[in-house]
């Protein structure tokens, strides 16, 4: 059967994933071998952003679920890019921070990963780019709700 006639290029569901390994396959052909994973990106952006965030707030902020947070957050804090300590307002919870290190990572990830988001809305035609980019913050959004 031909490409546009494959029933699977109706499936919201199957070219979200396969957009999504995609991005994944880009955001590793442009950033540092070694570096960090882009749900490993997404958490140290975060912990930038606002230094001093929980794991529960971390879920919050990047989607990512409980279980998948604390396996990255426990393989940051084994590779030295993030510090732990007991948050302030609840003795159970940890604050995360970026270590130097982590800070390193990210300014050296930084530009591989906004490359890698170049390369893939160039497939696009520029002016749907950021139709684009509304529609999967929507699509997110409804999913959290």
């Amino acid at each position: 059967m031909a490409k546009n006639g494959n029933p699977l290029n109706r499936s919201a569901t199957h070219l979200l994933h396969k957009a999504g390994q995609r991005a994944a396959d880009t955001f590793f052909a442009e950033t540092l071998e070694g570096g960090p994973t882009p749900r490993q990106f997404a958490v140290l952006m975060m912990v930038a952003d606002e230094e001093g965030l929980t794991q529960t707030e971390l879920v919050e902020r990047t989607g990512i679920d409980r279980s998948t947070l604390a396996d990255i957050v426990a393989r940051l804090l084994s590779r030295g890019l993030i510090q732990r300590r007991r948050a302030k307002g609840d003795a159970r919870a940890y604050a995360i921070k970026l270590s130097t290190q982590g800070a390193k990572a990210l300014r050296q990830t930084q530009p591989g990963a906004s490359a890698a988001d170049k390369r893939l809305l160039a497939n696009l035609p520029a002016a749907r780019r950021q139709e684009f980019l509304e529609s999967l913050s929507m699509i997110v959004s409804a999913a959290e709700e």
